[in-house]
């Protein structure tokens, strides 16, 4: 199966050797399409590092906080099953696909960067599911059940999105590997899952700890709300 020629560009411009595969994501039934574990086993030059730096190209990969979501969500239907949700800064789609083929109604899968969207699109076909999409969240009306986030809160000046996604869902599902500690009266955590990034980035063990946790407008977190 050939990559999305699009994709497969733009990561090539990025390190010219580099190769999208189909990979299984371990613990799942996910397909994505993702960097060749064999492209990170060489040292990058000077110019590929600061290129990487300056553009990381987050939607090849799946990362661990994504993971734990998406294991959570098939494992837990009824937390998305009939209801519409929205996947903030999806990256490579891994929760939007993992809430659609959950059974929810209506999955947006909303980023900013127009090749992660791509992504979403060529992994959600890769999956058999149908996305939404958005590049602003803060178009976004008021209408979502939930809202499901990973790997948003590595950096602290992001912490003022945790109130931002109350104001577009009901209800707001935050997995962080890199944000573990925050205080927040709306945010109970519920679970601390073990997971890594596909392709395994040997991060350090910290990092395989992933904290989730749960928000309701009402103020009643720990559970999914199940009203129709």
């Amino acid at each position: 199966m050939a990559a999305p020629a699009a994709l497969q560009a733009a990561l090539g411009e990025l390190l010219g050797d580099a190769q999208l595969i189909v990979e299984t994501l371990p613990g799942t039934d996910l397909k994505l399409w993702l960097i060749d574990p064999r492209n990170m086993e060489r040292a990058f030059n000077p110019e590929e590092t600061r290129r990487i730096l300056e553009e990381p190209p987050y939607w090849c990969f799946c990362w661990a906080s994504g993971l734990v979501l998406a294991r959570w969500l098939a494992e837990r239907p009824e937390w998305v099953r009939g209801k519409r949700v929205l996947d903030f800064g999806a990256g490579s789609g891994v929760a939007a696909i993992a809430a659609a083929k959950a059974g929810a109604l209506e999955v947006v899968a909303c980023d900013l960067d127009p090749l992660a969207l791509a992504a979403c699109r060529a992994n959600a076909e890769l999956n058999g599911v149908q996305l939404s999409y958005s590049a602003d969240f803060f178009s976004e009306a008021d209408r979502f059940d939930l809202i499901i986030v990973a790997d948003v809160l590595y950096d602290r000046a992001n912490l003022p999105l945790l109130d931002q996604f109350l104001s577009r869902g009901q209800q707001a599902l935050v997995a962080d590997s890199r944000v573990r500690d925050f205080q927040h009266q709306q945010y109970q955590r519920i679970g601390l899952l073990d997971a890594c990034t596909w392709p395994d980035l040997a991060e350090p063990a910290e990092f395989r700890l992933v904290s989730l946790y749960h928000a309701s407008r009402d103020g009643v977190a720990g559970q999914p709300d199940n009203r129709e």
